[in-house]
């Protein structure tokens, strides 16, 4: 699983307004080429969207969904009930990672220090997300990596089309897109979403 989710590289960070919102936002970015789907806790009846979505791709290998902004042990068994297949917070618990151990799931913190990423790395956590990554930008890969290279580190917050590409070239193993993804949903209507994710996709080359 651990191998799939970084050869997909790009998650989506689904904030829906609603179930449908998510879905529909989720469905569009699988159709562009993102293949690692995020239903964060901030979504309406999140562990419900996680469920249709888990179902409505079941047959389709390279398509995960995991759960976003799991702020508490009792919100991370939820998601796992739900089928969510890896847990990301804005923070680091070690609480949440011992649930994620106890149930083979994958549980991946938002650290901003070096500290933080090695608490996460002692613990057990695989991939560790720089957060926000807009704050700490590119660099800090570049940095960490520096005494630290074997750590798996992704950013989520402030990945844009523009600076993707240097969040790869830092050394990133995957990016989080939140908010950039559904920009022009307003405007354009849900079809902006599959051709953000293009976008995002040319950009790093792939």
């Amino acid at each position: 699983m651990l191998d799939v989710l970084k050869e997909n590289y790009f998650f989506a960070v689904i904030r829906g307004k609603d179930e449908n919102d998510a879905k529909e936002i989720a469905r569009r970015a699988i159709e562009g080429g993102i293949r690692n789907i995020e239903i964060t806790f901030s979504t309406p009846n999140a562990p419900q969207v996680i469920r249709d979505l888990t179902e409505e791709f079941e047959n389709c290998d390279d398509v995960v969904i995991g759960a976003g902004t799991v702020m508490t042990v009792k919100l991370a068994k939820e998601a796992i009930v739900a089928g969510a297949k890896f847990l990301v917070s804005p923070h680091f618990s070690a609480e949440i990672q011992d649930v994620a151990k106890e149930t083979k799931n994958l549980y991946f913190p938002g650290c901003a220090t070096a500290t933080e990423v090695v608490t996460a790395m002692e613990a057990g956590c695989s991939i560790i997300k720089i957060f926000p990554g807009g704050i700490v930008g590119p660099s800090f890969i570049k940095d960490i990596h520096g005494p630290i290279p074997q750590v798996d580190l992704m950013p989520s917050g402030g990945v844009s089309v523009a600076n993707v590409a240097d969040w790869k070239k830092a050394g990133a193993c995957a990016v989080g897109i939140g908010s950039a993804l559904a920009a022009r949903v307003a405007d354009d209507g849900y079809d902006s979403v599959t051709e953000i994710a293009k976008e995002f996709i040319a950009a790093v080359g792939e």
